[in-house]
């Protein structure tokens, strides 16, 4: 107090650094999360399959329908399989955003029998973890 009057020493100064800190604070957040909006999504109708009761020595085909439900080019990069029983066929263009491709998995028995349950991971420039595709079944033995 001086002279019976109070200093005021910049009384909006704290409450201006305030909204610009929160308002930087607001833009880098919404900065960051920018690309994560914009990115690929697969989406994957029915990713377990079950392929019954079948011959060994057949192949058995199981098709998998891919949806890319993003903004951004989805590109499959690898189908990875634990087995040489089992190969894929899937496409190397770009699935554009809305577009759908089919993914063809096929199983050859001739070295299995018994229960059979296989899991193949779609690696892809979605985020996220890799996509499991599973199928399962029971090969008989050809006695």
């Amino acid at each position: 107090m001086v002279n019976g009057n109070f200093i005021k020493k910049n009384p909006l100064g704290i409450a201006k650094g305030i909204f610009c800190l929160r308002t930087f604070a607001v833009l880098l957040l919404f900065s960051i999360s920018l690309p994560a909006i914009s990115q690929p999504k697969i989406v994957i109708t029915d990713s377990k399959k079950n392929f019954g009761s079948v011959k060994r020595g057949t192949l058995v085909k199981n098709s998998y329908e891919l949806e890319n439900a993003g903004d951004q080019p989805l590109l499959i990069t690898d189908m990875e399989v634990s087995c040489s029983c089992t190969s894929t066929e899937y496409t190397k263009q770009p699935i554009l955003p809305g577009q759908k491709t089919t993914l063809v998995i096929t199983f050859n028995t001739a070295s299995v029998y018994g229960r059979q349950d296989r899991l193949v991971f779609l690696k892809s420039n979605a985020p996220g973890a890799d996509v499991k595709l599973r199928f399962k079944g029971f090969v008989q033995d050809k006695k």
